[in-house]
């Protein structure tokens, strides 16, 4: 708790500069995310000998004319939350700094920067503190536009690694170009695009591997009208195999990747589509990294394209992309192949089914499964067809149903049908553990109250014969005004058809609170934490069940 009021004295303290002024003006933002771990003999969980974890930001930035410079502070004492990547542990200190210089036509950064290439198929540096990713790079960066049709980007640079560098060295080239802007084009927009993405790294002389890894890419993209489309394909030169920091095999493999979007889009009424596939097309700043379970080093960006839920029950079943290709005997797949399909519609208000408010309904079906290849272990051989029928990972069909009844009132409906190889769900080689099928129904209602008051509240129910059975889930929440918020549930495991008594029960709670001010927020909570994944955007980490008081303050300035 002291680096807790450390951090904010020092926030206070700077928080008075955060003016401009003639010389320039400061910005930046706190934030600490704290956990104090208890014993709970219903989960099993001991209290660690580190029983209080804090995750500390504190950002500063400097901006003066035409630059900018910046520096972060980071606090993982006396260690890092619980599920959080090793390489946080016991950190403290300046994990980030830059200098950025921009006018209309240059940008040129030295120090740590993010940056991403397309949609990211080859190359994303990002930071994501509720996943614990951050994979800044360090070094330099370089943006040129020409013309207001036409921009490139350079950079080179070491990932971060917790407080550490990578091993391997990524260098990069992005140039775009948008044709319809350039040739004066308004009946249609037309953008092009093409990267590189290398990555060095020494493997001294005693493994034949090849030093330098290259990944290249291109993309198209229409808008016609109400129409619009996306292509993007990328191809990764020759690497070995490796898992958790052993090499797997010596023989080298390249990578491909394709994705494909399509939409369209009018009042009331928007479809999209996308497809993709992968095959062998993990990345890493250090190819050991490969497979480890925090999502360090990696170098790409790949989400699960599925609809990202909002619901307790809906997010305990979700998709963890599998892009690697692994040649054993307990387990061979070589990608994924797979996508989704969104279409909401907007009930005209006044008509029988709108009513006076109009209702909205969204759908959603998503598909992916596994490369349809032929393997050979004792050759380490493989062959993948571009389309097919490869096993099942995951699908899911889900509805929603928003619909406002008066001014005061509304409600959302919503169905989800899952399957998922439970290896993905639960961990282990996928295709040996069976399938996970459920049904999730979840009603929401929201009455607002005077004075900006408002009560909230969920119920929530899961069906599915495998896994852990039966769930049910209630939510309520209170907004006392714009500032003051609580809010309590109860996910609970009832586990039934096929399961007696008291101790087949679990109950996972929670209780909490919120303040808001300006672009301050201040959190606290006591309760139970469902182990499993978690996702941020499609992106995914595994967290331990656990128990606990748990406390976040975030101030912008």
């Amino acid at each position: 708790m002291k680096y807790l009021l450390i951090g904010i004295t020092i926030l206070y303290t700077t928080f008075s500069f955060s003016q401009t002024t003639e010389q320039g003006y400061f910005f930046g933002g706190f934030e600490s995310n704290s956990q104090w771990l208890l014993y709970d003999k219903g989960l099993n969980f001991e209290q660690p000998d580190d029983a209080f974890r804090a995750n500390n930001y504190l950002q500063l930035s400097y901006a003066y004319k035409n630059f900018t410079a910046g520096v972060q502070y980071e606090s993982y004492l006396p260690d890092a939350l619980l599920g959080y990547s090793t390489a946080f542990s016991n950190g403290n200190g300046v994990a980030t700094y830059y200098i950025n210089y921009k006018n209309e036509k240059v940008d040129v950064t030295g120090g740590y920067f993010y940056d991403q290439f397309g949609s990211g198929l080859i190359f994303r540096s990002w930071e994501e503190r509720q996943l614990g990713i951050n994979n800044a790079i360090k070094g330099v960066r370089i943006k040129y536009n020409p013309t207001n049709y036409l921009d490139f980007t350079a950079l080179y640079g070491q990932q971060r690694i917790g407080f550490e560098l990578s091993e391997g060295v990524l260098q990069g080239f992005d140039a775009n170009i948008d044709i319809s802007q350039g040739l004066s084009i308004e009946s249609i927009d037309i953008k092009m695009g093409a990267s590189y993405v290398g990555r060095y790294q020494d493997v001294g002389a005693q493994l034949e591997l090849p030093s330098n890894v290259n990944v290249v890419g291109g993309r198209l993209d229409v808008v016609k009208g109400n129409f619009y489309g996306g292509l993007e394909v990328a191809s990764k030169s020759k690497d070995a195999l490796f898992f958790e920091g052993q090499l797997v095999s010596p023989k080298l493999y390249d990578g491909t990747a394709l994705q494909l979007n399509v939409g369209y889009g009018q009042k009331g009424l928007g479809i999209n589509g996308t497809f993709r596939r992968l095959e062998n097309f993990n990345f890493f700043a250090d190819r050991q990294a490969a497979g480890n379970q925090f999502n360090d080093q990696v170098v790409n960006y790949l989400p699960g394209l599925t609809k990202q839920q909002d619901y307790l029950l809906t997010n305990i079943y979700v998709y963890n992309p599998q892009p690697a290709l692994v040649i054993e005997n307990a387990e061979q797949r070589a990608g994924e192949l797979g996508g989704q399909i969104d279409l909401y519609y907007s009930i005209k208000k006044g008509s029988p089914l709108g009513g006076k408010y109009g209702t909205k309904i969204a759908a959603n079906f998503a598909y992916f499964g596994g490369l349809d290849a032929e393997y050979n272990i004792d050759n380490r051989f493989y062959k993948a067809k571009f389309l097919g029928s490869g096993a099942r990972y995951f699908r899911d069909v889900n509805m929603e149903v928003k619909k406002k009844w008066s001014k005061t009132f509304s409600t959302v409906f919503t169905y989800q049908n899952v399957f998922i190889d439970k290896s993905i769900a639960l961990g282990g080689f996928l295709g040996t553990q069976g399938e996970i099928r459920s049904n999730v129904g979840v009603v929401e209602g929201t009455y607002k109250l005077d004075a900006g008051k408002s009560i909230r509240a969920v119920g929530q129910h899961l069906w599915t014969k495998q896994d852990q059975k039966n769930w049910m889930a209630f939510v309520l929440e209170y907004n006392f005004n714009s500032n003051w918020a609580v809010y309590a549930y109860d996910n609970w495991n009832y586990r039934a058809l096929g399961y007696d008594g008291e101790d087949s029960q679990t109950h996972y709670y929670s209780l909490g609170g919120s303040y808001t001010k300006g672009t301050s927020r201040v959190s606290m909570n006591y309760g139970r934490q469902r182990g499993g994944l978690i996702c941020v955007g499609g992106v995914c980490r595994f967290v331990p069940e656990s128990n606990g008081v748990s406390a976040t303050v975030n101030i912008a300035f």
